[in-house]
């Protein structure tokens, strides 16, 4: 029973704010009409003055220049015709053979601790060759690679075992100010 009480009043209250709220008529405010200002009565007259016309006309110019009587001479220096001819465009010819070489180099710097090195040789279509370094955690790399103009084969191996130390920092902060 209390259930059908509560449905009754909640429907009571929705059917209640469905309607619009109903206010006080607004009071009346006082407006005064328009403003209509009346047209001028007054009107400037036409001026009567006219301006006269001057009456002084500029001469024209008795005096007339001369034409120049002054022809420049022509150039008695004539420039002569270069002696040398222009070389003709050359354009290097390259020999069709293939290529052929070897090279290599190495650095080692105790003051850096750069260690590391490349060589290669080339015959033809077959390149052949290794480089090495030294890498950070102490190990050495060394790839060796070869291509017989079928693409790179590269074989990778390390030497040693990598070494990670401890860090100890060096730098020890100033204690705070405040303290």
């Amino acid at each position: 029973m209390s259930l059908k009480v509560a449905v009754l009043a909640c429907v009571a209250v929705v059917a209640l704010c469905d309607k619009a709220p109903v206010h006080a008529p607004l009071p009346l405010v006082y407006t005064p009409r328009p403003y209509h200002a009346p047209e001028p009565a007054y009107h400037a007259p036409e001026p009567a003055y006219h301006a006269p016309e001057p009456a002084y006309h500029a001469p024209e110019p008795a005096y007339h220049a001369p034409e120049p009587a002054y022809h420049a001479p022509e150039p008695a220096y004539h420039a002569t015709e270069p002696a040398y001819h222009a070389p003709a465009h050359y354009e290097p010819e390259y020999p069709d053979v293939p290529p052929k070489y070897n090279y290599n180099y190495g650095v080692a710097d105790g003051y850096s601790g750069a260690n590391f090195g490349h060589s290669e040789s080339r015959d033809g279509y077959k390149t052949e060759g290794s480089y090495t370094v030294d890498l950070p955690d102490g190990r050495k790399q060394t790839v060796k690679y070869v291509d017989n103009g079928d693409g790179l084969v590269a074989e990778v191996s390390y030497e040693g075992e990598a070494q990670y130390p401890e860090h100890t920092p060096a730098y020890k902060p100033a204690p705070p100010a405040y303290a």
